[in-house]
């Protein structure tokens, strides 16, 4: 879970929601890129080729770096690395980082590379857009485009009148960088935010994928999350529309009671610790299942047996997550399949 600052070291939902919305974040910061892409033949993720070269390149406590395959509308095929500083300082390596990434990955694959950055950081003055050197003669320079999250305060109001899910993720950072000692005022931010999900009218899905970013960036203290949630249970039982946070909210609070059950018989504070984890490791697998069966009538037994042995809260929560909003049961075994077990039928 995220600590009360608002951010964890290597889990960033920032990965999520790129590969998500890749367009929709082409089209909010970097708009002119916008225009000459092809969007009609697609894009394409290369993991693969950047761990190659950067092994810890997917997620880090600095940055989330994508490489993406994608057409111009005159037909030139270009890869593009985006680089999403997530650790809340400036970072007097990035720019260095940001050439090496880019001259590795022309050395490597002989591809046009186009490096984009954006920077969540709170210095105004911390704007890395290039780097270089020049010796004997020789000049070397890499100058990239760069999206400061910070610039788009004075834009509130576009913010709020626009319909891009990334509207909602820069208000969403905004409000971490400007609630960092005022929680009581990140209550009432993080509640609005969430309710505005509902207001734009987005689709099921999205709102849960959104919600993850919010619940991640503004995290509260145990006692505020308490209050966060059901305020925005009552608030989705008024819209008629219980999602994903009520089960998750629902499942916890058991996993709670069956710790302290167990606790109690055990006589022992490791034991309360022990069943309140595994209470709630069973509560969410048995969430999985069902958010699954509900959607997709019966999954094969392996997919079960897959889920059954995740011992990990964290990405059992992940992939309840995604059972919500995955197109197809052969999605979410691919899914499952990504953490390492077998989900075949």
């Amino acid at each position: 879970m995220p600590s009360s600052s608002g951010q964890t070291d290597t889990d960033s939902p920032w990965k999520e929601i790129l590969e998500r919305y890749f367009a929709k974040f082409i089209e909010f910061f970097f708009p002119d890129m916008f225009l000459v892409i092809d969007w009609a033949k697609g894009h394409e993720f290369l993991d693969k080729e950047l761990q190659q070269i950067f092994p810890d390149a997917a997620t880090g406590r600095r940055t989330v770096d994508k490489l993406v395959k994608v057409w111009l509308k005159d037909g030139t095929e270009i890869w593009t690395v985006v680089h999403v500083e997530i650790q809340g300082k400036a970072d007097p390596g990035f720019a260095r980082r940001m050439y090496m990434y880019n001259y590795r990955l022309f050395d490597k694959h002989d591809r046009k590379i186009v490096s984009l950055a954006v920077l969540t950081d709170s210095r105004k003055n911390w704007r890395p857009d290039r780097f270089g050197y020049e010796l004997c003669g020789c000049k070397v320079e890499l100058i990239f485009p760069t999206a400061k999250l910070l610039d788009y305060g004075e834009h509130w109001d576009d913010l709020e009148k626009s319909d891009n899910p990334f509207s909602v993720v820069v208000m969403a950072h905004l409000k971490h960088l400007e609630t960092r000692r005022d929680m009581d005022n990140r209550l009432k931010w993080k509640s609005s935010l969430v309710k505005m999900l509902y207001r734009r009218g987005y689709r099921r899905e999205d709102i849960l994928e959104l919600f993850r970013f919010i619940d991640w960036i503004l995290k509260l203290p145990e006692d505020m999350e308490e209050r966060f949630s059901d305020e925005i249970y009552r608030y989705e039982e008024d819209m008629r529309m219980p999602y994903v946070t009520s089960v998750e909210r629902q499942g916890m609070k058991k996993g709670q009671e069956i710790g302290m059950q167990r606790g109690q018989e055990i006589g022992m504070q490791r034991g309360q610790e022990i069943g309140m984890q595994q209470g709630a490791l069973l509560t969410f697998r048995e969430a999985v299942v069902n958010v699954l069966e509900a959607r997709f009538g019966a999954i094969p037994k392996s997919v079960k047996n897959g889920i059954g042995l995740i011992d990990d809260p964290d990405l059992l929560k992940m992939l309840l997550g995604k059972a919500v909003v995955a197109s197809s049961l052969k999605d979410f075994k691919e899914i499952l399949g990504g953490t390492g077990l077998k989900a075949n039928a």
